[in-house]
């Protein structure tokens, strides 16, 4: 029996009382996977993002491990939800426009001790005073940093469209502007490299792609580590006690940890392992969030029908953007049909194996929008459900 042929039995075994569609975290290999990103993080401390758990049972089991300090939120809603319910450290990491939270953020010392919110805009600072509504509470502020490699004289850009700061004295610029400003405390600075972290360097079938993506983020690192240590001279000498400087992601945490101007590194991904991890040459994970879909029909001869699947993750339209048929092994989608909004069709001589009510396991694409899907995890140990623990959705939050 295969690995994958032996997780396929212990996770039958563990929910042969559950009606499917069901959802699963394997803590074991969550547990690895945590061990795997401390071990590459190199004595950095990792700051978990949120968006790609959307648990908060397992955000705390992963901030009660060492090596893990504080989370990376993705919704000043989310972010002061978490911090009432006793999450001391949040770094918000993209700009808000919500104002009522800024409102709420800047009335209560509690809330405004522990979320740190994101900007790299003046602007955002005017539409956070606009937004107190006589709230007289410091706002923590952090600025991002444009990551992207720029070539050809700015001409092409290889990156995310993020923060307009790209340069040391943009940045600088802007921190001075937090740092004269009332009611305003600068403690950080954010640097996502998405074209590093989030890019797979080893796509099958296409080796003279992965080559390139492995030579762009090799020029990529070298160029923002100098960058990088450049703009954080440059604030330090407008806020000499920052308090942090955050890098990296799942797919560059031991690349971002061995920069010296780095204090923290960001992961989250690496805990789920999705699909989009199997192209990366960086790491090994262990899948370990998955979940399941019942057979309902058998149309012919390797064929099965499995209701629901149509689960696709965000970013640009593709087939990489789909849930794949994890186990059995051997399934395949219909090109023609996809995975569909209520039922999929699943090709493949395995198939004929497979009876009604029978389970198939998938990956998603991504980490955390697995659980915009599903109510509950189910947690395993061995051959066991040992909790089941509701995601953000089963606690009544969609926060984007």
């Amino acid at each position: 029996m295969t690995a994958r042929a032996a997780d396929r039995a212990r996770y039958d075994r563990a929910t042969a009382q559950l009606d499917a569609p069901v959802a699963i975290v394997d803590l074991d290999a969550f547990d690895a996977n945590a061990d795997d990103l401390v071990r590459r993080a190199g004595g950095k401390p990792i700051r978990v993002a949120s968006k790609s758990v959307r648990c908060r049972a397992l955000l705390e089991r992963v901030l009660a491990r060492e090596g893990f300090a504080g989370i990376m939120s993705f919704t000043l809603a989310e972010s002061l939800w978490l911090a009432r319910s006793g999450f001391d450290d949040v770094l918000l990491a993209y700009p808000s426009a919500d104002r009522a939270g800024y409102a709420e953020l800047a009335a209560d010392p509690k809330l405004a001790a522990a979320v740190t919110v994101m900007v790299d805009d003046p602007a955002q600072l005017d539409l956070i005073d606009a937004a107190r509504a006589g709230g007289g509470e410091v706002v923590r502020v952090c600025l991002e940093l444009d990551t992207a490699l720029k070539l050809l004289g700015g001409r092409v850009r290889i990156g995310a469209r993020r923060s307009p700061l790209h340069s040391p004295a943009q940045v600088a610029e802007v921190a001075r502007a937090v740092a004269r400003r009332p009611g305003f405390q600068l403690v950080g600075i954010m640097a996502y490299e998405g074209h590093v972290a989030g890019v797979g360097d080893a796509v099958a079938g296409r080796p003279l792609r992965s080559r390139a993506v492995r030579l762009m983020q090799a020029a990529a690192r070298r160029e923002l580590a100098e960058r990088r240590a450049a703009v954080v001279r440059a604030v330090r000498e407008v806020v000499p006690d920052l308090e942090f400087v955050n890098g990296g992601g799942t797919g560059s945490v031991q690349h971002t940890a061995a920069e010296d101007a780095v204090t923290e590194i960001a992961a989250g991904s690496g805990l789920y392992v999705p699909r989009l991890f199997d192209n990366y040459t960086s790491f090994r994970g262990r899948p370990a969030a998955l979940f399941a879909l019942p057979v309902v029909r058998r149309p012919g001869v390797g064929v099965v029908t499995v209701l629901g699947g149509g689960y696709p993750a965000s970013g640009a339209p593709g087939a990489d953007r789909l849930p794949v048929p994890y186990l059995p092994e051997g399934l395949r989608y219909d090109p023609q049909e996809g995975a569909g909004e209520v039922q999929t069709p699943l090709l493949g001589p395995v198939a004929d194996d497979l009876l009604i009510g029978d389970k198939v396991w998938f990956r998603h694409a991504k980490a955390g929008e697995l659980c915009e899907r599903f109510d509950t995890l189910h947690l395993v140990e061995g051959d066991a459900v040992t909790a089941t623990v509701p995601t953000y959705r089963g606690e009544g939050h969609t926060f984007l």
